[in-house]
């Protein structure tokens, strides 16, 4: 067993975009570099472009190590990142994010699209169904998620998430905070 495969691994989900505004990437990096740093793997959507891109091969310029699960349909779009520590190819989506979630101890999510913004829902709705007990944070740059905390609030006030069925996540704009999170709230 290498020292890596005993470290806790963290599944970031973010867009193939970079945004609009550089500080986006910038904390992207700021991510990977912090992973890295305090020796927890990286999984991710083995892509090389946009915000993961930016994620893995931070984390990789930083000693990390960082798996790549990327559906093969999305080679050309996606650009599977070759300097990353493993790529697995799969199927299709549904495998992809199984894959990810397997190996994931937690979960950290960053600003993206759509297909980012599924990604996070889908595990606060397993959280909330009590199927994991994996650590949330929606790192919050920019006031990004605060539209979808609204919305939380929102859908609180109308008695749609109530009680036993509360959603469970950290919301911090901070990457110190955010790792700090993760490693205090691993799955027993």
């Amino acid at each position: 067993m290498t020292a890596w495969e005993s470290r806790p691994t963290v599944c970031v989900f973010c867009g193939a975009s970079d945004g609009a505004d550089p500080v986006f990437k910038e904390t992207a990096i700021a991510v990977g570099q912090a992973l890295a740093e305090a020796k927890l793997r990286l999984v991710y959507g083995g892509g090389s472009i946009g915000l993961m891109g930016a994620v893995a091969s931070s984390a990789m310029q930083h000693g990390g190590h960082v798996t790549g699960i990327m559906p093969k349909f999305l080679e050309r779009v996606e650009r599977p990142s070759l300097d990353i520590t493993k790529t697995i190819l799969t199927e299709d989506m549904h495998e992809r994010k199984m894959g990810m979630w397997g190996r994931a101890d937690g979960f950290l999510v960053l600003p993206g699209g759509v297909g980012t913004l599924e990604e996070l829902v889908e595990q606060i709705t397993w959280v909330q169904l009590k199927q994991h007990t994996k650590p949330i944070v929606m790192l919050n740059t920019l006031g990004y998620w605060d539209p979808l905390e609204t919305l939380f609030k929102h859908m609180r006030g109308h008695g749609f998430i109530r009680g036993e069925y509360e959603i469970d996540y950290h919301l911090t704009a901070d990457v110190p905070d955010a790792i700090a999170y993760l490693q205090g709230n691993w799955p027993t």
